[in-house]
């Protein structure tokens, strides 16, 4: 299958997901204040896909992880009815701290001290 195909499986899926994600009860799923999904990888075949999930806010990894999988079956006939594919992939989810750690790097730079250009140029 062509890698582009593969991409844009992947996009499909990531789309879906993050509207599903929204409508899941389970409250472990619903800890934090934001869940995003960040990436899709789906193997070649489309038996399985790994989703890329990153959690804002306070929240309790492995209680996460637990109500992603107990809500996969789910998701899954979601993905299945949404989208026309050969098969529909198994789901597995890992959690992404990339906006987390984007955010706090991002705090560290605004709590630096350093003059603005025009504070500097009044000297």
């Amino acid at each position: 299958m062509a890698n582009h195909h593969i991409d844009r499986i992947n996009d499909d899926i990531r789309r879906v997901l993050a509207e599903k994600l929204r409508e899941v009860k389970d409250p472990r799923v619903q800890q934090g204040s934001m869940l995003t999904v960040t990436h899709t990888d789906t193997t070649n075949d489309l038996r399985y896909c790994k989703v890329y999930v990153s959690v804002l806010g306070d929240y309790d990894a492995r209680e996460m992880k637990r109500g992603l999988k107990s809500v996969s079956g789910w998701l899954r006939r979601e993905l299945g009815s949404s989208l026309d594919l050969r098969y529909t992939p198994e789901l597995t989810f890992e959690l992404d701290n990339s906006i987390a750690h984007g955010a706090y790097i991002n705090q560290l730079i605004n709590d630096l001290d350093i003059p603005h250009e025009d504070e500097h140029e009044s000297e």
